[in-house]
């Protein structure tokens, strides 16, 4: 199987201006009828639903923005009657409260399609085992792709994140031939199964992988593609939008197909937030052209990336997402996980043993994402009191663990240790290559 839904992935482009703009102007009709925060910045800059009769007319729409989402928490962006909500997922933000999307038995379906044509490039079919390692719950990870496996007639393994021996034990026993989860992790599970003595293509039947929720370099992917023996995909999404399955490499690693059927890319100058062309970097912007539980109408997303529209071999004629160089905010992604700064330092401020003076390093160390918190202690607390030192430390490594959902190693260092600004703070360093 080269395709899962072989008419749509290989439009034309006429066919595909005329699809997007049928759907582009219905959706800004539904939203404007059912979506009262983005009717209300529609109403500002005097645009009406009738003045957008095409895919063209698109720049003439606002944005809609993360802060957008916090500002309406929970439900205030949902279109859709309660009723008509199946499911909702949720990512952490930088005030605390989560950024809710929701969705309906079509959204979900929706999306089970396009992660099923994500499947299909890693090079799954109806026969396969999918092994599952993302984590299930309000991440999109886990969930997105156990859909997708099951759209796509295939048995899917729900083994979810952790339990490592339980994992290689479930690839070897099952005989999976396509896995799903985060690069970094993908890269332990090598390690390990190579410390165990286990041979790719004797013990295990991987061929194909699928893997996201972080950056990762090409070297990675030669890195996993040498050791494990399978074809090492990317993949793109966001809860926000519905998870992963927006886009995804096929084997020729042209740049990860959009599925523009269902949501389309922009890319934005960063500063004068106009598009900007072909292989130009930028914000990647996202509308969604059929969505009923939450559409989002020109969203940004805060990732640095570009597109490019050069012939795939694969004949897919989708727009293509390059890799993603960084983001134009100042969340960090750890091991798959949405980190703020702020949330770091809500947790700091909290315990009254420590001043608020701290640095955060991430680093990568064997292909892992690695976080280490420096925090100066309270001048009360006596630099030879061992015992109170490290109850300290053990109490803020489990704090930041329950707040965050990723461990960081916490450094607590004599007062005035930390470097002072007279300026903004320099709070990170982020040592990872991207």
């Amino acid at each position: 199987m080269d395709f899962f839904q072989k008419d749509l992935e290989t439009m034309s482009a006429d066919q595909k201006f005329v699809l997007q703009s049928e759907k582009l102007v219905k959706t800004v009709k539904y939203v404007y009828e059912n979506q009262k925060p983005y009717r209300d910045k529609m109403d500002a800059i005097k645009l009406k639903p009738s003045d957008i009769k095409s895919l063209n007319d698109l720049p003439k729409l606002p944005f809609v923005t993360k802060q957008d989402l916090r500002d309406s928490y929970p439900f205030g962006m949902m279109a859709a009657p309660r009723r008509d909500l199946v499911r909702l997922h949720a990512s952490s933000a930088t005030t605390g409260k989560l950024t809710v999307s929701g969705h309906t038995m079509k959204d979900i379906d929706v999306w089970a399609e396009c992660a099923a044509r994500s499947l299909v490039m890693a090079g799954a079919d109806e026969e396969s085992i999918v092994h599952v390692s993302y984590g299930y719950g309000l991440f999109t990870g886990g969930l997105g792709m156990h859909y997708a496996g099951e759209k796509l007639g295939a048995v899917v393994v729900p083994a979810s994140a952790g339990n490592t021996q339980k994992q290689i034990q479930l690839l070897t026993d099952f005989g999976a031939d396509i896995i799903c989860c985060t690069p970094s992790y993908i890269i332990y599970l090598a390690e390990e199964i190579e410390r165990l003595g286990l041979k790719p293509g004797v013990d295990l039947k991987l061929k194909g992988g699928l893997f996201g929720a972080e950056t990762w370099t090409e070297e990675m992917r030669a890195d996993i593609e040498k050791r494990l023996g399978l074809l090492a995909c990317d993949i793109y999404g966001l809860s926000e939008i519905c998870g992963p399955g927006v886009a995804t490499d096929c084997k020729y690693k042209t740049g990860m197909h959009f599925q523009e059927d269902h949501y389309f890319p922009e890319i934005v100058d960063v500063d004068t937030l106009e598009p900007v062309g072909y292989k130009q970097s930028g914000e990647l912007v996202i509308t969604t052209l059929d969505r009923e539980g939450m559409p989002l109408l020109r969203y940004r997303t805060r990732d640095i990336a570009s597109l490019n529209n050069d012939p795939c071999p694969c004949g897919r004629t989708t727009v293509k997402l390059n890799k993603i160089t960084g983001r134009s905010d100042d969340m960090l992604i750890i091991r798959g996980v949405n980190v703020f700064p702020s949330q770091i330092e809500s947790v700091l401020l909290q315990n009254p043993n420590i001043e608020p003076h701290y640095h955060i390093t991430v680093d990568r160390v064997n292909n892992l994402d690695t976080m280490e918190i420096a925090v100066e202690l309270s001048p009360n607390i006596e630099i030879e009191n061992i015992d109170k030192i490290e109850a300290v430390r053990q109490k803020l490594t489990a704090d930041m663990a329950s707040a965050l959902s990723v461990g960081a190693k916490i450094k607590l260092v004599s007062p005035g240790t930390i470097t002072r600004s007279e300026g903004k703070a320099k709070r990170l360093t982020d040592k990872r290559k991207i």
